[in-house]
């Protein structure tokens, strides 16, 4: 309930910070997200004793921190775009490497602090870790700050952005980004706890500080050699890896290599929310401070729309996680669909694959009543799917994992009609594209 308060806590502030931001000041708002950060920590360890209901009091502190983190989320990104730089998108990468770092910082410190004083010594903990933001907002009133855009230029107002079928595909992509980031990430420490048995302690050094570090690995490779690697290649086959890791940790009999596999899911993830936001700050220039709040929302939202989905199918299985995370695959799967048709033109993305992967996200977020639209959407999205060759992977991936699929379901399949999916990988790209010319 915690984690889904704070992540709707950054929702509202995401949302709001399209109307004060450019206003205030981007120096002012980032030294305020500190003090922010640094309060709600410091209120965890006595609002909860000093109020009737303890629980009032946690929610409080979870509020007041939110809210600087709210802030942070939309200031940090568009602060990095403006500076000087030959590759924006390594710049990117490499600064969302560190939200990795500190998420394993905190969860290795914290396990030191609490095997050394103990559990009770908690508030200790929380006063340390309010230091951090606290010196941070002391180095942000001195460092210099860049403008996003030039001096006397206003960016693009959010009705503006709302009339974008661009922006709409890139929102999408967020949501799809973040929710494909935390539907393993906020599960991953209950799931090595009750695969393998062991501490709380244990599953979350063995489970989120090994999903974070694989993600930081992978930010910090583009970091270092993005130059070399295209944005689009690289996300692209995260998402494959992505689908195959999630399949790994939903098929694997083994709760090692389920846990091995989430590990490896954390690198996949990894370029999806700075590489969305990169790919929307080249698409877009002139979109200004909107842009960057609007798509922290989306992203924000995502955070909390993957685990909630992981619980919902969860609980529906009987308790099976391994069922929820391979509902999560709808993720990036959808995140690739976006990328195999948005190209980074002047206004103009693809025309009908544009429309028809609007018209499909929309069915699929709100439900279709009509059949034959619902069918003749999917079946062109699937055109547009087998066209790109990335797609490819995932289609081998998932026929070798449907008898699995249909077995736990109760449905049996004969191999032999299985079989003929493969045609699509045996008789390659050409024959699917002469299959699947359009007249």
């Amino acid at each position: 309930m915690l984690i889904t308060f704070n992540f709707g806590v950054q929702l509202l502030v995401d949302m709001a910070a399209v109307g004060f931001v450019d206003k205030w000041g981007y120096r002012f708002c980032m030294i305020l997200a500190h003090i922010l950060s640094a309060c709600g920590l410091i209120s965890l360890t006595f609002l909860p004793e000093i109020l009737p209901s303890a629980f009032t009091g946690i929610l409080i502190s979870v509020m007041i921190y939110a809210v600087g983190g709210g802030l942070l989320e939309v200031l940090v990104s568009p602060v990095v775009e403006a500076c000087p730089s030959d590759n924006k998108e390594k710049a990117m990468s490499m600064l969302h490497s560190f939200y990795c770092w500190g998420q394993v910082g905190v969860v290795l410190i914290s396990t030191i602090f609490f095997s050394v004083a103990g559990i009770g010594n908690w508030k200790i903990m929380a006063l340390l870790w309010a230091v951090v933001p606290v010196v941070n907002a002391l180095v942000f009133t001195k460092v210099p700050m860049v403008s996003l855009l030039e001096e006397g230029e206003e960016g693009l107002s959010i009705k503006e952005l709302f009339r974008m079928k661009l922006f709409w595909i890139l929102l999408v992509m967020m949501v799809c980004a973040g929710a494909s980031e935390q539907a393993v990430s906020q599960w991953v420490s209950t799931f090595a706890e009750k695969g393998l048995g062991i501490s709380k302690a244990a599953g979350d050094l063995a489970g989120p500080m090994a999903f974070a570090l694989c993600m930081g690995l992978s930010r910090m490779f583009y970091g270092k050699y993005g130059e070399k690697i295209r944005l689009d290649y690289f996300m692209k086959g995260s998402c494959i890896f992505c689908v195959i890791s999630y399949l790994g940790i939903s098929l694997f009999p083994n709760p090692i290599l389920s846990l091995f596999a989430c590990a490896i899911s954390g690198f996949s993830v990894g370029i999806m929310w700075p590489g969305t936001f990169s790919k929307a700050a080249a698409a877009l220039p002139k979109a200004g401070t909107a842009l960057f709040a609007l798509l922290a929302l989306g992203g924000d939202f995502g955070c909390s729309a993957g685990p909630t989905l992981v619980g919902f199918v969860s609980d529906l299985a009987g308790d099976n996680l391994k069922l929820g995370i391979l509902a999560s695959i709808v993720f990036p799967v959808l995140l690739l669909v976006g990328l195999a048709i948005c190209r980074k033109t002047e206004g103009n993305i693809g025309g009908e694959n544009e429309r028809v992967f609007l018209r499909t996200v929309r069915m699929l977020l709100c439900g279709a009543v009509n059949r034959g639209q619902w069918g003749i959407s999917i079946m062109t999205t699937v055109k547009i799917l087998i066209r790109q060759w990335q797609c490819w992977a995932i289609l081998l991936i998932l026929t070798e994992s449907l008898p699995k699929i249909l077995h736990f379901f109760g449905l049996q399949v004969q191999k032999k009609i299985i079989g003929f999916s493969f045609l699509p990988v045996k008789y390659g790209k050409k024959f699917w594209e002469n299959v699947m010319r359009e007249e």
